[in-house]
């Protein structure tokens, strides 16, 4: 694996901080770090392809977002049809974020998607129609009761 130069290190700091929200974020945070945008993105493509970094996401405030009620719901979904429930499950709009995890010999649950809406009532009819949508059966509904601290890992911040 290569090793991350000083700009490299740069870019991975101002990447970690909140997003511009700007018509154009990255040629922003480009000029923040007098480099050009195209420099930016190709070094970013660069690190991602090299395994360097992961992805980029969004934190969602739910509550700030408005929405007072969220539920990690997780399924019971046959690994052959994995890809294609994710695909499904993740273009709700309700849906934050859906994964897939190991199983455990009590815990028979592998896809998990957070949802979130105005009421408890509101998740339940979100679950029951991806489910009837994905013909899944099995299910478990995991509601936030407490929303704690969301920060993110910060790297090369001595």
């Amino acid at each position: 694996m290569e090793m991350i130069d000083e700009l490299d290190k740069k870019i991975v700091r101002a990447m970690q901080g909140d997003f511009p929200l700007v018509a154009e974020p990255y040629k922003k945070i480009a000029l923040k770090l007098g480099i050009e945008e195209e420099e930016l993105l190709r070094r970013l493509h660069h690190l991602k392809k090299n395994g360097q970094i992961r992805k980029m996401g969004a934190v969602l405030q739910h509550r700030a977002a408005g929405f007072t009620s969220n539920v990690l719901c997780a399924w019971v979904v046959p690994q052959e049809r994995m890809d294609e429930i994710a695909r499904i499950i993740c273009l709700h709009p309700a849906v934050s974020h859906c994964y897939d995890r190991d199983t455990a010999e009590d815990w028979p649950y592998n896809m998990y998607a957070m949802i979130h809406a105005h009421s408890r009532e509101e998740c339940e009819k979100i679950a029951v129609s991806l489910e009837e949508k994905c013909c899944l059966k099995e299910r478990v509904m995991l509601y936030s009761i407490k929303e704690w601290k969301k920060t993110s890992m910060q790297y090369f911040c001595e």
